[in-house]
């Protein structure tokens, strides 16, 4: 049973020390890299504004159409949903013509 808790503590240990590797690994990576990152990310910054604008003119032309499928979407699935529940507010509404009906009002009419 000992064996079985130090065999666990060494792969706990081992486990340990690859992190720490892997982890200044990458921090060296970065800090070796980073140039390259910013100067790449000077050199795309031109494509991304043109990425931004393109969508932003596709947004204007293609917006107002998916609203109107959106309203359209919108309109057929409530339709599809209270149709059906006709029946019932046709029933509900007889059911409350016939309680009104047989209901007397006890209020004074003054004249």
């Amino acid at each position: 049973m000992i064996e079985l808790a130090a065999l666990a503590v060494m792969a706990v240990a081992v486990v340990v020390v690859l992190s720490l590797g892997l982890a200044v690994l990458k921090l060296v990576l970065w800090t070796v890299l980073l140039p390259v990152r910013i100067l790449l990310s000077l050199v795309f910054l031109p494509f991304l504004l043109l990425k931004a604008v393109l969508g932003g003119l596709l947004f204007l032309v293609v917006g107002p159409v998916i609203a109107i499928a959106m309203t359209v979407a919108l309109v057929a699935v409530l339709s599809a949903v209270l149709v059906p529940l006709l029946p019932v507010l046709c029933i509900a509404f007889v059911i409350w013509v016939v309680v009104r009906a047989s209901n007397r009002s006890t209020a004074i009419v003054r004249s």
